[in-house]
């Protein structure tokens, strides 16, 4: 009995620090694109890095304190709240330093003050994030026992028509994929990031936004995820629809290059591929927070 209730308090900590994680990419993600915080970042002094980290913590602390990004906590404790507040900001961190791995921004050349500065800066709406999202990010599973109430009343009702259920999924993609990176698309930052990544680290990027728009979806926590595998479709399954998903997210961010002329029909299909796949993460991110509000 004690090795079940041990088995199941660490799959709920996997899941709350999943739930964390993904939180933290739905609101970190659009500054990650921003090249003044990069700089500021690298400039910054130990200090004012010092200052941000204190200021950060009172105000997680905060957050954690009324909800937390754990489903477990039903009472306010000032210890609960502090240790949640150390880990919501250890993920923050730790999210913010892999997009910047990722993106380029932080190499094994980069000085240690540089990093930490960009990492921290950076970190600050990644850790809200976390903290937010069990507040905002609310799993459906309570509404489980509804929908579980009509399954027996399914068979009075039509099913719904597998092009449409598609259709609609597709359409939230879209709209969530311009919603966030329709900002970033006419930014210097997308041509300055596609220089700076290599070949083999565009296989990560797209291996990334894979990897992130499934788990959001899917694995997070944030909707009725028995209720959304069950959802018909003609691509309605887990990773075919994370990959059609994708495939239209990098065809919105190829139109959204286009539209604002950072792309033309003579550039090259290499600086067309590059230039979408950069901002084809934030868009796929923007795409899977589409299909959860449906």
């Amino acid at each position: 009995m004690a090795k079940k209730q041990d088995k199941n308090s660490w799959k709920q900590e996997i899941n709350d620090i999943v739930r964390g994680i993904c939180g933290g990419f739905l609101f970190g993600i659009p500054l990650i694109y921003t090249m003044e915080v990069w700089w500021i970042g690298s400039l910054v002094k130990p200090k004012l890095i010092a200052i941000a980290i204190a200021f950060m913590f009172i105000v997680v602390f905060l957050l954690n304190y009324t909800d937390g990004f754990r489903k477990r906590r039903n009472t306010w404790r000032l210890d609960e709240a502090a240790i949640d507040t150390v880990e919501a900001m250890a993920i923050g961190f730790v999210c913010s330093a892999f997009m910047l791995w990722l993106l380029q921004e932080i190499t094994p050349e980069t000085s240690l003050k540089e990093s930490l500065g960009k990492v921290v800066y950076e970190g600050v709406p990644f850790t809200l994030g976390v903290a937010l999202a069990n507040q905002f990010l609310q799993s459906g599973n309570q509404n489980n026992s509804t929908s579980d109430s009509h399954k027996g009343n399914g068979n009075s009702k039509p099913q719904q028509h597998h092009l449409h259920a598609t259709l609609a999924d597709l359409g939230a993609t879209v709209i969530g994929a311009i919603m966030i990176a329709f900002n970033i698309a006419p930014t210097d930052e997308v041509p300055m990031l596609a220089a700076a990544i290599s070949p083999p680290w565009l296989w990560a990027l797209m291996a990334a936004s894979l990897v992130i728009s499934y788990t959001i979806v899917f694995q997070a926590g944030f909707s009725d995820q028995k209720k959304r595998r069950q959802q018909k479709g003609i691509f309605q399954r887990p990773l075919s629809e994370t990959t059609i998903s994708y495939l239209v997210s990098l065809l919105a961010s190829g139109i959204m290059l286009f539209f604002f002329q950072k792309l033309t029909l003579s550039d090259p299909w290499t600086m067309w591929l590059e230039h979408t796949l950069v901002l084809g993460l934030p868009a796929t991110i923007g795409g899977a927070a589409g299909r959860l509000a449906i």
